[in-house]
């Protein structure tokens, strides 16, 4: 369950649009007609990024009145930042030890020389 909706948000946030959007409503709800404005294209169009951010979780979308706001869902991106922070860890703790590998061949080498 984890892994598929990892993969669904990362596959919605392939798009450079849907990232778009996202950054967007970081900044606070919009409607369909705000980001129709802001990315120049069509309703069907925008209409279809967010379905696709919907169905990630990423986004909800509300009614009121004839207006259907759209507000991004922070519990699914942080799966994502939970994700990624883990291979950050990863990452770093790989780095530590080359650098600790690194720092013992300098220090064997310094001691060859000076045989």
């Amino acid at each position: 369950m984890y892994m598929n909706r990892l993969d669904q948000a990362f596959a919605a946030l392939a798009d450079p649009t849907r990232r778009g959007i996202v950054v967007h409503l970081a900044r606070g709800e919009a409607s369909v007609s705000d980001l129709v404005g802001l990315f120049s294209l069509t309703q069907p169009t925008i209409s279809s990024h967010l379905k696709v951010l919907e169905s990630a979780g990423l986004i909800s979308r509300t009614r009121v009145a004839q207006s259907r706001p759209c507000k991004l869902e922070t519990k699914q991106l942080k799966v994502v930042t939970d994700w990624l922070e883990k291979v950050q860890e990863i990452w770093e703790g790989n780095y530590k030890r080359l650098d600790a590998l690194l720092a013992e061949l300098k220090q064997a080498q310094k001691e060859e020389r000076k045989k």
